[in-house]
């Protein structure tokens, strides 16, 4: 690991590290929080991969639904007006929207083969973006003097990597100049993302054949098909399954290539004081 001991870390006059978990645990929260201090830099995963890698799908998408409007198509065609997303580290909504539901047009929802080509360029740019941290890390020091940096990374990283695959590319990359910390949730936080989920179930990115085999489950199940779906239905279905996919791949992250913390110890997080001696201590536990 970049750092094997407490001691190591707290005497680095460099501090980089990967927060994952599952979405809602405090990733963003902790690293607004660093941010704030004024001498952590802060690159969200999901940020890049909203503006550099699908943006331009995203803009399209939302012009696309323009042109079926006759007043915006006439603007549009005549450069009269301009769409785009305004994306931003705290409103991650365009890139939700844009990979949407599977189900019925009808319901607002899209085709499973159009769900599944946008899943598949989530996957592609979702890696893309977690192989550019070593060059934001490299700018943000060259450009801005940021000694310390938190990479903000993606609830969906192991659906793209193998954590018990030493030779992983991506996580190889990653564990060669940060230290990725796992927040871990328990049974609590759970049931309460859970909760939270159903109330509003958004789109989510998971590996193609998971998501394929939840898609049959689903319809199977219920004895539907993929025009009398329930769109949201289904997203609870998969979200709930996904939290008991993904911690033991978590887990196997934290076990392998960092160390983990407990998502109430995130939450207690009130400064960059706080959150060194955090990760000293998770360190000395190791």
């Amino acid at each position: 690991m970049l750092y094997e001991t407490a001691r190591d870390w707290l005497s680095a006059p460099t501090r980089r590290v990967m927060l994952f978990g599952m979405s809602g645990l405090g990733k963003t929260h902790v690293s607004d929080i660093l941010r704030g201090n004024g001498d952590w830099f802060h690159y969200s995963v999901d940020y890049r991969i909203g503006t550099r890698y699908l943006g331009e799908h995203i803009a399209d998408n939302f012009k696309r639904e323009a042109m079926k409007v006759p007043l915006l198509r006439d603007l549009l065609l005549s450069d009269s007006v301009h769409i785009r997303s305004n994306i931003t580290f705290n409103n991650l909504s365009p890139l939700s929207t844009y990979l949407g539901k599977p189900g019925p047009t009808a319901k607002g929802a899209l085709p499973f083969a159009e769900y599944m080509r946008r899943q598949a360029l989530h996957q592609q740019a979702e890696i893309s973006a977690m192989l550019d941290t070593k060059h934001f890390i490299d700018r943000a020091r060259a450009l801005y003097g940021y000694d310390h940096f938190i990479c903000d990374s993606s609830g969906s990283i192991c659906e793209i990597v193998n954590p018990d695959d030493p030779a992983d590319p991506v996580l190889g990359a990653l564990s060669d100049c940060l230290l990725p910390v796992w927040i871990e949730g328990s049974g609590q936080h759970t049931e309460e993302l859970i909760r939270r989920f159903a109330r509003a179930p958004k789109p989510m990115y998971y590996r193609p054949e998971r998501v394929k085999t939840l898609w049959r489950e689903y319809l199977d199940s219920n004895s539907l098909t993929e025009d009398t779906a329930d769109p949201d239905d289904f997203m609870r279905f998969a979200y709930a399954r996904a939290l008991e996919d993904r911690q033991p791949r978590y887990r196997a992250m934290a076990r392998n290539r960092g160390v983990s913390v407990k998502a109430e110890e995130i939450a207690a997080v009130r400064s960059s004081d706080d959150f060194i001696a955090l990760i000293a201590r998770a360190l000395e536990h190791r």
